[in-house]
């Protein structure tokens, strides 16, 4: 496993939440990554506590993420070390109360 690699392994498997994304939680710099973190406010996801990676300050991230989860497109969601998607699939989710389960587990 590359440096890289390892650095995403380690991000994603030590954070509950991980985002990798365009920009940060409070200045998305690309619509998608925008809609993602509005996704995980919907879902009660505090954007302070969350765990995001701005892949535009690391060209080696960037493209090591790609590699790591074999999905070509960013933004991407880890939730206690498992690649959710990217915000299209984020949003089936959200629609269908899947990612709030994921986030905050099975309803009592």
């Amino acid at each position: 496993m590359s440096d890289t690699q390892q650095r995403i392994d380690d991000l994603v498997k030590t954070n509950d939440i991980v985002l990798f994304m365009k920009g940060t939680a409070s200045f998305p710099m690309c619509g998608f990554s925008g809609r993602a973190v509005q996704i995980l406010k919907a879902c009660g996801v505090d954007t302070k506590t969350l765990k995001t990676v701005n892949v535009l300050e690391d060209p080696a991230i960037r493209q090591g993420i790609k590699e790591y989860s074999s999905w070509p497109t960013i933004p991407q969601l880890y939730i206690k070390g498992e690649f959710i998607g990217g915000s299209d699939i984020m949003m089936e989710m959200y629609e269908s109360g899947e990612l709030a389960q994921a986030i905050n587990g099975p309803a009592a």
